[in-house]
């Protein structure tokens, strides 16, 4: 990893099913190895405070600073987690989050902005949260918005590849937690 990125560790929280092979998630895990994938006990089993305890586990392993790339449910584990320590975390990509209402946990999430620098992407034909409810969580919690396009649910059946943009975006998040750093030290 070159750049702004190699300085951060990189963890990766799928969501429910997990990730196949041809996710863009398990896609990037092949082309940097170093990137770490989230295992959850249970992937047909979305329970936010097992999946969120789990992101706390992996994250408190090792130290260093970390960005988190989280998909749907993922996505939601994620923020539940940085709501009660966000301690390593530099920063989040939060991809097609699920809509917290269709799992019954919108009010187990955080209601203002996370304690993190975080970009939202979300999909104008996502099945699992409109843009519209996208761009709100977003807001709320404080995320960049980025509106994707029709992208599905931006996994395998988007047929998205290594999906550069997203990683485009995952660039863009490493220099903007880097340079802030420098200009708060």
């Amino acid at each position: 990893m070159n750049g702004a990125l190699g300085q951060f560790r990189v963890l990766l929280a799928p969501g429910l099913h997990d990730s196949g092979p041809e996710h863009w998630q398990s896609r990037w895990q092949r082309l940097f190895p170093a990137f770490e994938r989230i295992e959850q006990d249970d992937w047909e089993a979305p329970d936010l405070a097992r999946w969120s305890a789990r992101v706390d586990e992996v994250r408190q392993r090792d130290r260093r600073p970390t960005l988190i790339v989280a998909h749907s449910f993922g996505g939601l584990a994620t923020v539940h987690s940085l709501a009660r320590d966000a301690a390593g975390v530099a920063g989040v990509l939060l991809v097609a989050p699920a809509d917290p209402d269709k799992f019954g946990v919108a009010e187990l999430l955080p209601q203002q902005t996370l304690p993190v620098p975080s970009i939202m992407v979300g999909s104008t034909d996502d099945p699992w949260m409109a843009a519209p409810r996208a761009e709100l969580w977003a807001q709320r919690w404080g995320s960049r918005f980025i509106n994707g396009g029709a992208l599905g649910h931006i996994n395998a059946e988007s047929g998205l590849g290594d999906w550069p943009e997203g990683l485009e975006t995952l660039y863009f998040l490493a220099e903007k937690v880097q340079n802030s750093a420098l200009t708060a030290g």
